[in-house]
């Protein structure tokens, strides 16, 4: 029996690491940062220009359309619901959330904020009218926003987490923060500070910090024990310093990769069991041992890389509109 156990995971783990990653569109100017896969045959993506895309047929066609408005808007994360209705946001200048239910023909305005200094930075939903947005820090304390029976309510400043000065979050892939249930949150921060934020305290983060281009980036979720969270320095793109870490007792003790990502990362997703995908500028990483080992698949940059929430398809959306798949 242990024979074929150790078979069968010899060849799932190198069925996992002979994946390739594959692009699927590169039609646009825009980096996409926002990506959202409803099944496994609906794509949406957002990204600068003001450019919103949809796919129906998993990546074979697709739809762009610049929001009308936004022509400058850095729409840096989406969340789609069906192949009609997603949420966008709008970083800054103002910062502004918008929806659509009819497929992206039209958007509506949910929030805007013209505060001096207001940067949305990421959402995360539970149900289409339930979700939360966090933004850089105002006056010491990050931003937060909850979404409740279609209206977005900013937290009191009282009720804002605290963060350090150079402390903030970041707004590369909309994965700083995830939904542990429908009422908890965890989220991380990077700079001259990485942090955990979860049941109100601060964990600090065993990664590369101490610069503003440093700290965590992105976090992805198994159980409400389990996490992983990336980053390291996007202004060192090869660097492996610092970039990983793990953690299966909720942030009170790390474990560390005997052989990391490949680089600085900037969103990491679950994909069930043991199995893990991590993507940055320069390429895409996969492992299936928790994160003891990362095995390189592809050299191509991506901001993002998503799996589908009701199917097992994964893509990953980048620089210069550029949009992939993970074939097996």
């Amino acid at each position: 029996m242990i024979k074929i156990y150790l078979s069968l995971s010899v060849f799932f783990t190198t069925s996992i690491h002979a994946q390739q990653v594959t692009i699927i569109s590169s039609e646009v100017k825009s980096s996409f940062r926002g990506l959202s896969v409803v099944d496994d045959k609906t794509i949406w993506v957002s990204g600068s220009n003001g450019i919103v895309g949809k796919s129906s047929d998993s990546g074979k066609t697709w739809k762009y359309a610049t929001v009308k408005g936004h022509e400058k808007t850095d729409f840096r994360d989406i969340e789609a619901f069906d192949e009609n209705t997603a949420i966008i946001m709008g970083i800054d200048c103002p910062a502004r959330i918008l929806k659509t239910s009819n497929g992206g023909e039209t958007w509506t305005t949910m929030f805007e904020d013209t505060t001096k200094g207001m940067f949305l930075d990421a959402m995360e939903f539970h149900t289409e009218q339930s979700g939360v947005v966090i933004g850089d820090p105002i006056e010491g304390k990050g931003f937060i926003a909850k979404l409740t029976d279609h209206t977005w309510k900013p937290n009191a400043i009282e009720r804002r987490p605290p963060l350090d000065s150079g402390e903030a979050f970041f707004a590369s892939s909309g994965t700083n923060i995830r939904m542990l249930d429908k009422h908890n949150m965890v989220a991380i921060t990077g700079g001259l500070h990485a942090n955990l934020l979860i049941d109100n305290r601060k964990i600090k983060l065993p990664l590369l910090q101490g610069k503003e281009s440093t700290g965590a980036n992105s976090i992805a979720v198994k159980d409400a024990n389990t996490f992983m969270i990336v980053g390291g320095d996007f202004m060192q793109k090869d660097s492996t310093a610092g970039n990983y870490c793990f953690t299966k007792d909720k942030g009170k003790t790390w474990i560390a990769s005997l052989q990391p990502p490949s680089g600085y990362r900037s969103c990491v997703e679950y994909l069930g069991a043991s199995n893990w995908i991590t993507c940055g500028l320069n390429g895409v990483d996969i492992t299936s041992d928790n994160g003891l080992h990362f095995k390189s698949i592809s050299n191509t940059g991506f901001h993002v890389c998503r799996k589908s929430k009701k199917g097992n398809a994964v893509y990953f959306a980048g620089n210069g509109g550029r949009v992939a798949k993970l074939i097996p």
